[in-house]
This record gives structure tokens, C-alpha cells and sequence, in this order.
């Protein structure tokens, strides 16, 4: 079937469509780069405390202003070895080989962001779901634990359903709402791993990936030649029909596009969090420097489509909206030196006393009669009875 040429509302509906999946992912992405709240100093642990949400309490590694220098480079390198592959062996065996492992991380992937959005919408109610652990030991000592809730155990299958689909698909380019929802929750678990230790190692990161985008993008085919060839989830796509036919084709985003101005978007709200005095992101807290990055994205981005719809042709304004509005912003407060100055760090995340209290008046009184269970080898025990026998340790 031949494709017809796309209309001008259909371009920007395409526009709008990706602009808006971009946002969502940048801003779920961000919300879920904010670690759980630490434990207050001398407090025991709490047998309610929610052990399955800390994802991110093991990825305490930030990326460092010497990790943003040769950022730049280890994407070239990538960007070039893709290029001469698919110059040299094709498309077809790349995208294969690219498929299959896109699969198997999908699954994981849109677990994981799926569980983690659902968690947000939920609340305190989350913890109305019975949580149980597995623990590995030997002898008396734990070797590891992994915990989860009820909802853990029926999205997994779901979340296969995405992968299973897009592997097996016999199209010649893979279904478009397949690779979105792939592509989506990568770049929202990219973003809450993928974080800054500061605003300079932000500045250095887009400052060398907005001269990376130079280069290859105005300077040589390479960058095109590789968005077009792989047929991956690495960007997104819109339909260039406000009525959501493919006839006229699609529009598309990398996730490059996404992910790196959103790690400074994410570093944005972490850096609202710190500045609020709190370290609990579950109390509500002033987001001046989130908000205003959020809307130098989709102002820059929406810049972007702009001049590439009228003038035919594109120019990086994505990553200069997102630090031009960083210093205005900071500046205008004064707060620009301390902002500089200020790093992000898991140490930083420290409660007192008081900050659990004022957490615990916004929760809600948890349901009775929802035991957690604990689940050792074979044995199944409540949380209340582990915590007895722990005690009677």
C-alpha cells in the first residue's frame, strides 16, 4: 500500500501526540528518580515499612561531571558502530538481534514503570495489599530477600504481553503502539537510574551532547541513517493523521530526546526536594525549578518541531532551553551560586523526627485485616509473628 502525503493537521496532531508522550514519560521518569524516604537516625526498622518499593535505594552511583565529558564520546562511538553495520551487514539481521533483546528487557521494563505509576496512583492504598517475601538463607544468616505485593504478581504476566507481541510481529516495521509502550517505560526507567550528582555536571552533559547533536545531525548522515534503519524501541511515533491512520506514515522522537534533557529535568525536582527542607516527597513541597524545566522542555521541543515544520530543516534547541532556564530561574532568585554548589547525593536524604511525623499525618489509617506475610523457604508467617520471633531472638 502506497503512502499518501501527510496534511498539515495531521503534522501537527503528530506533533502534539509525541510531544505529549514525551512529557509523560519525563515527568513519571522524574518522580520516580526520588528515592524512598530513609529511615529515621535510631529508629528501628518497621515491620510495615515497604521493603518492595525500594527500587532505587541500590543505585546509589550518580553520574559525575568526568562521567558527562566522555559521555558525548561513548555515544559517538555507538552511533558509528551502528552506522557501519548497517552499511556493512544491513538492517535485517541488526533488528533481529536488536528485537530479541529489546524483548526480554521489555518485560522487566514495563514491569517495573508500570508498578511504579501504579504505586503513585495508589498511595497509601498500596499498602492495603498484602506484601510477602522471599528470603534466602544459610544457616541463620540472610542472604537475600526480595520482597513484593499482589499486584507485583499480576502485572508481570501483562507486562509480557507488550514484548511477546512486538517480537512476533510479522510486519515489515514493528506496530507503533507496540514500540511506544516498550519505548516509554525505557526511557522512565532510564530516568530513574540515569541520575546527575549536580546542575554543573548537567550543564557539562548538555553542553556536550547539544555539540554531539551538531555534528552528527547537520554535519553528517550518520545520525539519520541509523534512526531510519533501526527498527528498535528507541524512539517514539505518532501517526501523521489526527485521526490515528498510519496511511501517511509517522512522526518520530528518539529516546535521546527524552532521556538526557530529562535527567536534568529529574535533577530539577530532586534539587526542589532538597531545597524544601523535607526529605519525604510523599509531603507536598514548592517545585519552582521543576516546573519551570518541564516547561522549557516542551517549549523547546515544541520549538524544535516548529522550525522543522516550516523551514524544513532542524536545529538542537532542546538542550539550551533546558540550562537557559536554569540560570534564568536561579538567577532571578539569587539562589544561582548555591544552586551550582548544591549536590545531589543519597547521604543528603536524611529525616528527622519530626519530618516522619508530619509524613505519617498525610498517610491514611491502613485496613485491618490485611496481614503481610513473610515468606522463609517453605514457611508463610505474618509480619506480626516474624517480628515476635525476632524479638524473642
Amino acid at each position: 500500500m502506497s503512502q499518501v502525503a501527510a496534511t498539515t493537521e495531521g503534522l501537527v496532531a503528530a506533533y502534539i501526540g509525541l510531544l505529549s508522550l514525551a512529557t509523560f514519560s519525563i515527568y513519571t521518569g522524574s518522580w520516580s528518580s526520588l528515592a524512598k524516604p530513609p529511615k529515621v537516625h535510631g529508629q528501628k526498622p518497621n515491620v510495615d515499612d515497604d521493603e518492595d518499593d525500594q527500587d532505587n535505594d541500590e543505585f546509589d552511583d550518580r553520574l559525575s561531571a568526568a562521567d558527562a565529558y566522555i559521555f558525548p564520546i561513548i555515544g559517538s562511538v555507538v552511533l558509528l558502530g551502528f552506522y557501519f553495520l548497517i552499511k556493512y551487514f544491513g538492517t535485517e539481521i541488526i533488528n533481529y538481534i536488536l528485537g530479541l533483546y529489546f524483548t526480554v528487557a521489555g518485560i522487566g521494563s514495563v514491569w517495573k514503570s508500570s508498578l511504579t505509576i501504579l504505586r503513585y496512583c495508589m498511595g497509601t492504598r498500596w499498602k492495603a495489599f498484602s506484601r510477602y517475601s522471599f528470603v534466602l538463607m544459610k544457616d541463620s544468616k540472610n542472604l537475600s530477600k526480595v520482597s513484593f505485593r499482589i499486584p507485583s504478581i499480576v502485572l508481570f504476566p501483562v507486562s509480557a504481553v507488550p514484548s511477546a507481541m512486538y517480537f512476533w510481529s510479522t510486519e515489515a516495521k514493528k506496530p507503533a503502539l507496540l514500540t511506544d509502550i516498550l519505548a516509554m517505560s525505557f526511557a522512565h526507567n532510564a530516568l530513574s537510574l540515569l541520575r546527575l550528582d549536580g546542575f554543573w555536571t548537567g550543564c557539562i552533559l548538555l553542553s556536550g551532547l547539544f555539540i554531539y547533536d551538531i555534528w552528527w545531525v547537520f554535519g553528517t548522515e550518520v545520525m539519520v541513517k541509523v534512526a531510519v534503519g533501526l527498527d528498535a524501541p528507541m524512539k517514539i511515533l505518532w501517526p501523521k493523521s489526527p485521526y490515528l491512520s498510519s496511511d501517511a506514515g509517522f512522526a518520530m522522537l528518539g529516546l535521546g530526546d527524552i532521556v538526557i534533557p530529562g535527567t536534568f529535568v529529574a535533577l530539577a525536582l530532586r534539587y526542589d526536594l532538597s531545597r524544601s527542607g523535607h526529605r519525604d516527597y510523599r509531603r507536598p513541597f514548592s517545585k519552582p525549578y521543576f516546573t519551570v524545566a518541564v516547561v522549557a522542555y516542551v517549549v523547546g521541543l515544541s520549538t524544535t518541531m516548529g522550525v522543522m515544520h516550516f523551514f524544513k530543516a532542524a536545529q538542537p534547541a532542546l538542550l539550551p532551553a533546558c540550562i537557559f532556564s536554569f540560570i534564568v530561574t536561579a538567577s532571578i532568585r539569587g539562589e544561582l551560586k548555591q544552586a551550582f554548589e548544591w549536590t545531589d547525593s543519597s547521604s543528603s536524604l536524611t529525616i528527622t523526627k519530626s519530618d516522619e511525623a508530619d509524613s505519617k499525618d498525610h498517610e491514611q489509617p491502613r485496613s485491618e485485616g490485611h496481614a503481610d506475610g513473610v515468606v522463609k523457604a517453605t514457611a508463610v508467617e505474618s509480619d506480626k509473628d516474624s517480628s515476635v520471633s525476632r524479638k524473642e531472638k
